[in-house]
């Protein structure tokens, strides 16, 4: 793979830079050409064309015996230009003309001679006159062109031309010094930026004070960081938790598999066994393959719900009822036939689309949950209310020892096992994480608030 060659940032303003005075010079010549300039047949000359070429234009005029010469290249280029010639002689009278319009008189006074030197642009033309030996000339231009004197203290003006160029000498350098300067400062900005982001990427980045033209950069470096640094500690934690998580699965698995070997390795002996002795070893070995397998139950099921590949029918269901009967189950279980559960409902009924399987795994999960973690004198209800907006919420609530912020932040983490019981209950600790996945794949969502004195978790159906 090829890598970008890295262009120094003082040279692309260096280049940038160099550009700019190009294009301030080239609008600076067109705006030039444009004021002083005049498209005439050989292309584009300056407005004193006319003039210089009036001026010239008596080397194609010769005086033969006292008579008046003009050379046949003189009328060739008149012709080309498109201009017109009226010669006068000493006495004012003209003495010969070429392409004259007719609206000029063969006869001029010296004042009216004298006047074509300021003679604006009219009828067409813009006179110059010239002279040559005896002989006045006029050559009429068919260009617009302004004629101005200007006047000015040439003592003074001299002495301020060199203060003047002085001036200039002075100020380009200034600017050229600035365009260094600014040039050199800004390399250092872009360095610090790219010092900053190679600190992030390496973890060691240091915060930056937000100022100057780049402040909104640095603020965004230093928000980059401490999303990264907090996206870090919540890996590291993520990854710490699931390691200990791991530790506890894999002591949990060992709990009901040692006695399965034990028992196993006795019955491979039967023969000094009577047949009671073997069906109860037969019920111990199977009550803990069954505790292992709900162990790796709930380890797939929570990789099933992550993936997106369980299952999921949801249909209509009288939801009252539904959950009533939940509750009547959890009760008759012998594990928990002396504690307290209540059930409250504020409608008669309500028809809810779920998925009857999976909602009775996380209803279970939230309601075992409160009665495993806490001690056996504490109740738990579990109420079911509707909103004017259609969502319906299932609050289940207990009355026990509660748990602090942290675990409660914590407490629908995939690898968190909180530590509120004394005795650590039979389980995979992915209960809740389960529960939370469940309603969120029915679009709900779910919310822990504890205290001091019980828990209650909230969820919301749509």
């Amino acid at each position: 793979m090829k890598h970008k060659e890295k262009v120094n940032p003082f040279l692309r303003i260096s280049v940038f830079s160099a550009v700019l005075v190009l294009l301030a010079a080239a609008v600076a010549l067109g705006l030039f050409y444009y004021l002083f300039g005049i498209t005439e047949p050989e292309g584009l000359s300056l407005a004193s064309w006319p003039k210089t070429f009036t001026s010239s234009f008596s080397v194609w005029m010769e005086n033969r015996d006292g008579s008046l010469w003009v050379e046949d290249i003189a009328i060739e280029r008149l012709d080309k230009y498109g201009l017109w010639l009226q010669v006068i002689d000493g006495d004012g009278q003209e003495v010969f003309s070429h392409n004259k319009p007719e609206d000029y008189p063969d006869c001029y006074s010296a004042s009216e001679l004298l006047a074509f030197s300021e003679k604006p642009y009219e009828n067409g033309n813009t006179v110059f006159a010239g002279s040559f030996d005896k002989w006045s000339y006029l050559i009429g231009f068919p260009y617009p062109i302004g004629k101005y004197m200007l006047y000015y203290n040439g003592k003074h003006v001299t002495r301020l031309f060199s203060v003047f160029c002085m001036g200039l000498y002075v100020l380009s350098g200034a600017v050229i010094i600035f365009v260094f300067a600014y040039g050199f400062w800004l390399t250092g900005r872009f360095t610090q930026i790219t010092r900053g982001i190679g600190g992030i990427l390496r973890r060691s980045y240091s915060p930056v004070p937000e100022k100057g033209i780049f402040r909104e950069v640095f603020s965004e470096l230093n928000k980059m960081n401490t999303e990264i640094c907090n996206s870090d500690k919540v890996q590291k934690d993520t990854e710490r938790t699931r390691q200990e998580w791991i530790t506890g699965i894999t002591h949990d698995l060992k709990t009901p598999l040692s006695p399965v070997k034990g028992y196993a390795e006795l019955l491979s002996d039967a023969s000094a066994l009577d047949s009671e002795t073997v069906r109860e070893y037969g019920k111990i070995i199977l009550k803990n393959i069954s505790h292992a397998e709900s162990l790796i139950n709930d380890l797939k099921l929570t990789y099933q719900l992550e993936a997106g590949v369980i299952p999921f029918h949801p249909k209509e269901i009288p939801f009252v009822r539904f959950l009533r009967e939940v509750v009547i189950d959890i009760v008759n279980d012998p594990a928990f036939s002396c504690r307290r559960i209540e059930f409250y409902s504020d409608t008669e009924e309500i028809t809810v689309s779920i998925d009857a399987d999976l909602f009775r795994r996380a209803m279970e999960n939230l309601i075992v949950n409160a009665l495993t973690h806490n001690p056996p004198e504490t109740k738990v209800t579990v109420t079911v209310s509707t909103k004017p907006e259609g969502n319906v919420s299932v609050i289940v609530k207990d009355n026990g020892a509660g748990m602090d912020s942290e675990e409660a932040a914590e407490l629908f983490t995939r690898y968190y096992r909180g530590t509120s019981t004394k005795e650590k209950p039979e389980g995979s600790g992915l209960g809740l994480a389960i529960a939370k996945q469940i309603i969120t794949l029915h679009g709900g969502d779910i919310r822990v608030t504890s205290s001091g004195e019980g828990t209650e978790m909230k969820c919301w159906i749509f």
